[in-house]
């Protein structure tokens, strides 16, 4: 039982450590904050399908990036939140890979738009749904579908038995 317990925290140190990599380099090209978001690490919300630890991975990855990269206090709250929707809502999907991704574009197109107006002051709103939406479809959807296809192929050796 501990062996478990140590195994699925180290999991999900490890997933919100990639996490904070990964949103560090869409950072370093101005794509992880604001209006226009393409957030590398978006495409770990796929984890759960393999693993549990990724729904506290992810949500702790991005709670530590949003404060890491300077977010205001209601985007490192509700951006978390919504990472931590998404995460959970792959879990719940994860029979089907395809459906599993919606989750997060979902949670973070309603919720990131509403914080980027009241937070940051950006407007239009329309703007945002859109761009935000775009970012998380490319994020979630191509490139956390074309790394849940090259994890599947190691599932077992990485995640233990799935």
């Amino acid at each position: 039982m501990q062996k478990k317990n140590i195994h699925f925290l180290t999991q999900a140190a490890m997933i919100a450590a990639l996490y904070v990599v990964l949103t560090f380099i869409a950072n370093a090209f101005g794509l992880a904050n604001y209006a226009v978001q393409v957030r590398f690490s978006e495409a770990l919300t796929i984890l759960p399908i393999f693993t549990t630890a990724g729904i506290p991975g992810l949500f702790i990855g991005c709670i530590i990036s949003n404060v890491l990269t300077g977010c205001a206090l209601p985007d490192i709250i509700f951006g978390s939140i919504a990472t931590l929707i998404g995460a959970f809502g792959t879990y719940k999907l994860k029979s089907n890979r395809f459906l599993a991704v919606l989750p997060p574009i979902i949670a973070n197109a309603v919720i990131v738009p509403l914080v980027l107006k009241y937070a940051y002051g950006i407007e239009p709103l329309w703007f945002s749904f859109v761009t935000v939406t775009a970012g998380e479809i490319i994020s979630c959807g191509v490139l956390g579908l074309i790394l849940a296809a090259v994890l599947n192929k190691y599932k077992t050796q990485i995640f233990g038995t799935v």
